[in-house]
């Protein structure tokens, strides 16, 4: 069992370098030489975590998305006493990366999407994370807009995760400061609670 332990440690600590060098200079920038030097390890020692090159993009990539939903999960369980909305406004935030200590995350995030669409396992890895996103949006949608029915909940959760993906890019380009994108976010969910209102 140590050896198990060990071996994942590894890999995770090979992940967090292939992610530092995708941050400074785009995926091309990750090589195995290069990863291997900026995890201070040996070529063979991450041969021995990872086959080959894409094996090791798609753990990487694995590893952001964990993080993101670690830190919903924490959101999400941070109070019972927060309100539905509360949670799903949270939660959102979290989705689009728009808090500046995650600006970098957020960058290597963007280039896993342009990679993935030419990149089969990439983009498998990614479809798995936004259905997984898409199923917490969809109950969370539902616990705080109850009026709504199961088919509207799913569209709603649907248009709420792509428009916080879409957020991400505008901010990272300048488009959108953090502020804008916030706001943004609010109106849509300003919205989204007068659909929830009883009607006069």
């Amino acid at each position: 069992m140590p050896r198990q332990i060990d071996h994942d440690s590894r890999r995770r600590h090979v992940a967090d370098a292939v992610l530092r060098l995708a941050d400074e200079s785009g995926l091309e920038g990750v090589t195995l030489r290069d990863v291997a030097a900026r995890a201070e390890v040996s070529m063979g020692a991450v041969q021995r975590c990872f086959r080959t090159k894409d094996e090791m993009l798609v753990f990487a990539l694995q590893q952001i998305g964990a993080r993101v939903s670690a830190r919903i999960d924490v959101r999400v369980g941070a109070s019972p006493a927060q309100s539905a909305r509360t949670v799903l406004g949270h939660a959102l935030t979290e989705v689009a990366l728009l808090g500046e200590p995650h600006r970098a995350e957020a960058r290597v995030w963007l280039a896993f999407v342009a990679r993935a669409a030419v990149a089969p396992a990439l983009a498998a890895t990614l479809r798995e994370h936004y259905a997984h996103l898409h199923a917490l949006l969809v109950r969370l949608v539902a616990e705080a807009v109850p009026a709504l029915d199961p088919d509207e909940a799913e569209g709603e959760a649907r248009t709420l995760l792509a428009l916080a993906d879409g957020l991400t890019t505008h901010l990272l380009l300048g488009h959108l400061s953090s502020a804008e994108a916030l706001t943004v976010l609010d109106d849509r969910l300003h919205l989204l609670w007068q659909r929830g209102a009883p009607r006069r």
